[in-house]
């Protein structure tokens, strides 16, 4: 594992965008962190891991070495094979919650603090925790009435991403695992988020990274991170038909609800990794997939984005990275209830490389409050 060496990496105050004792709402503008990991650009709509755009990996670097970049700062294979044990946890439906279970295996595993262990071992531990995500939603999108794959079925597997479809289904198309690679390599970080935050604020306590996931997956269970998906696709279901958007939205609009999937906190135009991965999606189609998602998704967001331009021309509102994720999981066939477990595998990534890059830092992170209560009264004067 790569040592950080750059002293830009000790958490500074001193971009602060606010003056000390000011409250900022929500941290918005407050840098807390430099950082080597990921670079949302804003204007530009990019979003680079260590300076390598996410348009020049998809297709061309497989997912487990994009891990290898984001934790090592090195293109290399970053993640060992699935292990069995950690197929032991199952639920009684059809959802294995990831976080209960990575939290009741960690100890079972032996996970450490990442303090006074050598590189090597930190990265094993940093390597394991993303295999256990990685099983435990494979197994739940299979099914508890379904045993585990044979192991040496799913070692036949040459890539992370037909591990994790053979682990689910027995077998892995060709055209679905290059889908869920361009689906985890465009997931794999994205910046400050809150669920990245939590865990970075648990990491700097010294705790070791599997709490950190834990917390960051709480973190991400929340409907105002990492929730739209499941939304989008019921937007979708309701319009129907392309022809039908245009009066849709006009409703939804004057309704004054929110269209699923479309602007984002960070960026002022279209998400980068929305375009990523329509065009997987179009991938899927020219492999042969049927579905009509794809024209009437393309249909609702241009309808959308003029909508909203004419309503807020202020401030463009384009489509998000939920938008064609929706359009992408469902098309290779996975349940709803597992799109955000299945975010959070890829989110692994982008978690971890924080996590080991705020131990280097070796700071707490405390920020301090402004206290605005009820004083002590002031005895009145004899």
């Amino acid at each position: 594992m790569s040592e950080v060496q750059s002293p830009t990496l000790q958490p500074s105050n001193a971009a602060s965008a606010s003056p000390p004792g000011e409250v900022q709402s929500g941290l918005e503008g407050v840098v807390a962190f430099a950082t080597e990991i990921a670079e949302p650009d804003k204007a530009g709509g990019a979003l680079r891991y260590r300076g390598v755009d996410i348009e020049s990996l998809v297709g061309a670097v497989p997912f487990e070495h994009v891990w290898g970049l984001l934790v090592d700062d090195r293109f290399r294979p970053g993640l060992p094979p699935a292990e069995p044990h950690v197929l032991t946890v199952r639920s009684g439906d059809h959802r294995v919650d990831v976080q209960s279970a990575l939290a009741m295996l960690a100890p079972e595993w032996g996970f450490g603090q990442l303090i006074d262990i050598s590189d090597d071992e930190a990265r094993d531990n940093l390597a394991r925790a993303s295999v256990m995500a990685l099983s435990f939603v494979a197994q739940s999108a299979r099914g508890s009435g379904q045993p585990p794959v044979p192991q040496e079925t799913v070692d036949r597997g040459r890539t992370i991403p037909e591990r994790f479809l053979i682990r689910w289904r027995g077998e892995a198309d060709p055209a679905h695992v290059k889908a869920i690679d361009a689906y985890w390599i465009s997931a794999a970080e994205h910046g400050m988020n809150a669920s990245t935050f939590t865990a970075r604020v648990v990491a700097s306590t010294a705790s070791d990274p599997v709490s950190a996931v834990v917390a960051a997956i709480g973190a991400l269970k929340g409907p105002l991170h990492g929730g739209a998906p499941g939304p989008v696709l019921a937007m979708l279901d309701a319009i129907g038909a392309p022809e039908r958007a245009a009066s849709w939205i006009a409703a939804e609009l004057a309704a004054g609800r929110r269209i699923m999937g479309m602007g984002h906190r960070v960026y002022r135009v279209r998400d980068p990794r929305a375009a990523v991965l329509e065009r997987a999606v179009e991938r899927l189609r020219a492999a042969g997939l049927r579905s009509d998602r794809l024209d009437l998704a393309r249909a609702v967001e241009a309808v959308a984005v003029a909508s909203l331009g004419e309503r807020r021309p202020e401030r463009r509102l384009a489509a998000n990275v939920e938008f064609y994720t929706a359009v992408i999981l469902d098309a290779i066939g996975l349940p709803q209830e597992l799109f955000s477990p299945t975010f959070a595998v890829a989110r692994v990534a982008g978690w971890l490389a924080h996590i080991d890059e705020q131990a280097r830092a070796g700071r707490l992170i405390r920020p301090s409050s402004r206290y605005v209560g009820p004083m002590p009264e002031t005895p009145a004067a004899a």
